[in-house]
Formats: structure tokens, C-alpha cells, sequence
């Protein structure tokens, strides 16, 4: 049976809900713009931006440069600072802040150390307070969503972090004393999950509907997206992978620890000490800043070797090489300064230490790769995470290859594009979504 037309109240809402994201997606519009991206007849349009405009949604922003008789069109854009969004990035030793307008656009920025051992009081107020003051600093007068992502599981029923082996108490208390303090609507995602998000929307999977991203930062998990939408489980823990029962380990994890899990062969700690094995050294303890591992990952990637497979300095100031690559004619002669002449970068062929430590974590990452794609087939694996995005393609290649000996499944490995900056990212994008639909009137559909 055909289902009944939309009343004019409803036909008014879709139609307004279309502007309203085409002006957000294609940046701000003249009536005619509207009408022909909308397919809207002139006067439906005059009444919706009329309506708009008058919600406050909408307002010129300047007049066109059509070459035309009569006074310019005029221009309408969104009412960018009709609402200000602030997105945090909740990790084990701190917390980074960013604050936008209503269009994603930067407003202010911050980040602070959390030591491990800060109690449970004093780090919820830390982080609460680093979120006022860069809300203040922004001039952020109508906070109106705040998107989080953190590590562990968040139930699907009640949207709660729900309380996780290893995570420190402060990072569920922090959101409820958010919810507490703060008039804005506070939304909770797990760290992976908005990771993929990002990808899906801005990174390496833009033209993927189904993926599996693979998270290797400090520690390892996965985010599983099917036809464009997450896929979190029933207890909101699909992809903590770490748990995953995998050779090589030399024991089997439990349900309170992860270390006889993939987390033991692919975590920052196991992943820095690869490297020493094949005299990689990373800067930094595994607790601060960037992972140690991804720091061992860059190191390998970016040491020049000379061709014949000898290490060389990396600054030619140094005493290191000066040439190129094969393309420049390869080494010219036959002595130690001469083979140096032309070189590579490490991990770029065989026969050199770096290549042979992306050889061994390729063939880790594999390990999590093929039981992910042995289950969902998802086509495409992202390694993201700090560690995903410093491999590359250098590491993201090496999977791939050892991934197709695995599984009889045809399966691309990318590397991430935004890397660790992914979960900022995708807490302002689920915060952003989040207050647009409120503001804008629910989803968007088809113009009538």
C-alpha cells in the first residue's frame, strides 16, 4: 500500500532539514544555488530561507559576483555561532580539548598531563577545568554539545563508560561530573570507535561503506563499520581485540588481562621492544606523549641506509649520503664513501635491520588482521593509531602481503591518514552530528 504524502508541516521540516545540511556541505548559497541543488521551486525556496533566517539558523553573509544587470543575489550561510561544540580526547595520562562553532571550526585548543598517580578528585577537577577554561578562551557562550571519547567499553543501552580493567576510576567520573556541571548535552563514545568514524568521514576509508579499523596506539583494538554504520555488539565491546587468543604469546589472556592477547604482540610495550631486538631505539617512556612503539615505527622509516644495505648518518652534514635513490643512477663506485653516495630510506627494500623489524611487525598485525577478516570480510582493514599512521605504507604493504598468505580473502590494508588525532576528531564529529540534528529538526530527506 503507498504510503500517505508528508503534510506541509512535514514537507516544510524536510525541506528545511536539505538547505540547512547543503549549506553546511557546500558552503554558503544563493536562492538560485538552493534551487537548482534542491530541485525546489523558487518560491518553496524564498519560504525556506525566510523560515530560516527567522529561527536564526541563517543569516547573508554577502552578495554574489554574478556578472548580471540589477543588484547582486544575495548570499546565505549558517549561523555558525548559533552553537559551540567542544570535542575531548580522554587518555590514560591526559586529556586534550578542542572547542569549535557549530560548523567545526576551530575556536581554541588544549591538552594536560594526568599522572597515573593523581587520585580519583583531583583529576576529574583537572580535566573539568581544562574543558571551562578553553571553552572560556574560545568566548564559547552557547556550549551546546560535548563529545568524548575514551578507552573502554560504553554500554549501548545507557550510553554509560562502563568500568574497565586498567582504566583509571577518574575517566568514568569524569563524564558524570560533566553531565553534572555542564547544561550542554555530554556524549560518550569509545576511543576506537570515533577513530573510525573520522576515517569513514575524513581519512582513509572516505570511499568505503564496510571496513575494520585497526587501533595501534599504547595498547590495540578494532572499530567495525558495516554498510556506514558502527557495529558496537551487545555489551558495546565489539573489537577490543587485545583479548584475542593468538600464537606466539606464550600464554592466553583471561578476563581481567589482555597480556596473553593480540595486546601482547602488537601494544606500544611489545612493539618497542621488537625494535630493540633489531637495534631500533625509541625516544620517550611508553606513558607520555607519542607511544613508544610509534616512535620505534618513524625511527625505522626514517634512518637513510646506504644501497649496499650499511647503515649511514642521516644528515649528509654528518657525514651521511648525499645522492639519491635508483632513479639517480644508483651507487657510483666501489668504496665505503662512494657506495653512500646513493641511498634509501629504511624499510624501503630488503636487507637492512629496519626492513627486517617491519617485516616482523607486519606479520603481528597480520595475526589480529586475519581473524577480523576470517570473521566479517570486510574488504579493507585501516591501521590506524599513532603506531598505523607512522608505519604507512610501508607497513600497511607488509600486512597486506602477509594477510593474503592467511586467509583466502581478498582484503586492501590502508594506513590511517590522521593517526592519533583521529579520536579528537571524531568526538567533534559525533558532537557536531549531534547538535545539528536537535538545531536543524531531525534527519535529513528527500525534498518535497
Amino acid at each position: 500500500m503507498p504510503s500517505a504524502p508528508a503534510s506541509p508541516s512535514t514537507a516544510r521540516a524536510i525541506n528545511d532539514r536539505l538547505a540547512l545540511r547543503l549549506l553546511q556541505d557546500e558552503g554558503p548559497l544563493t536562492a538560485a544555488e538552493l534551487k537548482r541543488l534542491t530541485g525546489l521551486s523558487r518560491p518553496t525556496v524564498a519560504d525556506l530561507v525566510e523560515r530560516l533566517q527567522d529561527a536564526g539558523l541563517v543569516r547573508i553573509v554577502g552578495e554574489s559576483g554574478a556578472e548580471r544587470r540589477g543588484p547582486n543575489a544575495r548570499v546565505y550561510g549558517l549561523v555558525a555561532d548559533r552553537a559551540h561544540l567542544a570535542a575531548l580526547d580522554v587518555r590514560l595520562r591526559g586529556v586534550t580539548v578542542t572547542v569549535t562553532d557549530l560548523l567545526g571550526a576551530p575556536l581554541a585548543e588544549a591538552a594536560a598531563p594526568i599522572g597515573g598517580d593523581t587520585e580519583t578528585g583531583p583529576a576529574v577537577e583537572r580535566a573539568a577545568a581544562l574543558l571551562e577554561r578553553t571553552v572560556r578562551e574560545a568566548g564559547a557562550t552557547r556550549l551546546h554539545t560535548v563529545g568524548i571519547g575514551a578507552p573502554g567499553l560504553v554500554d549501548p543501552a545507557t550510553g554509560a563508560l562502563r568500568d574497565s580493567a586498567g582504566l583509571p576510576a577518574w575517566h568514568r567520573r569524569l563524564v558524570t561530573a560533566l553531565r553534572e556541571r555542564l547544561s550542554a548535552t555530554v556524549l560518550v563514545e569509545n576511543e576506537t570507535n570515533l577513530a573510525a568514524t573520522a576515517e569513514l568521514r575524513e581519512g582513509a576509508a572516505r570511499d568505503r561503506d564496510t571496513f575494520v579499523l585497526l587501533w595501534l596506539g599504547h595498547g590495540v583494538g578494532a572499530a567495525v563499520v558495516l554498510d556506514g554504520a558502527l557495529r558496537r555488539g551487545a555489551s558495546g565491546g565489539a573489537g577490543e581485540i587485545g583479548f584475542l587468543p593468538v600464537p606466539g604469546t606464550g600464554a592466553l589472556p583471561s578476563a581481567t588481562d589482555c597480556a596473553g592477547g593480540f595486546h601482547a604482540l602488537a601494544g606500544s610495550a611489545a612493539v618497542r621492544e621488537l625494535a630493540q631486538a633489531y637495534g631500533i631505539e625509541a625516544g620517550g617512556p611508553d606513558d607520555e606523549g607519542e607511544p613508544a612503539g610509534a616512535s620505534a615505527v618513524r625511527a625505522a622509516r626514517e634512518r637513510p641506509v646506504c644501497w649496499d644495505g650499511t647503515r649511514a648518518a642521516a644528515d649528509p652534514a654528518d657525514g651521511g649520503p648525499t645522492g639519491g635513490g635508483p632513479a639517480d643512477g644508483g651507487p657510483t663506485g666501489d668504496g665505503p664513501a662512494d657506495r653512500c653516495r646513493a641511498y634509501r630510506r629504511v624499510g624501503d627494500g630488503p636487507g637492512d635491520a629496519a626492513g627486517a623489524f617491519l617485516d616482523a611487525l607486519a606479520e603481528r598485525v597480520a595475526l589480529g588482521a586475519a581473524a577480523v577478516t576470517a570473521v566479517l570480510d570486510p574488504g579493507c582493514v585501516v591501521l590506524g593509531g599513532e603506531l598505523g599512521h607512522a608505519g604507512g605504507a610501508a607497513l600497511a604493504e607488509r600486512v597486506e602481503a602477509r594477510l593474503a598468505t592467511l586467509s583466502p580473502l581478498r582484503t586492501e590494508v590502508r594506513a590511517s591518514t590522521l593517526g592519533g588525532a583521529a579520536v579528537l576528531r571524531g568526538a567533534l564529529l559525533t558532537a557536531r552530528d549531534a547538535a545539528q540534528d536537535e538545531l536543524f529538526g531531525g534527519p535529513p530527506a528527500t525534498a518535497h
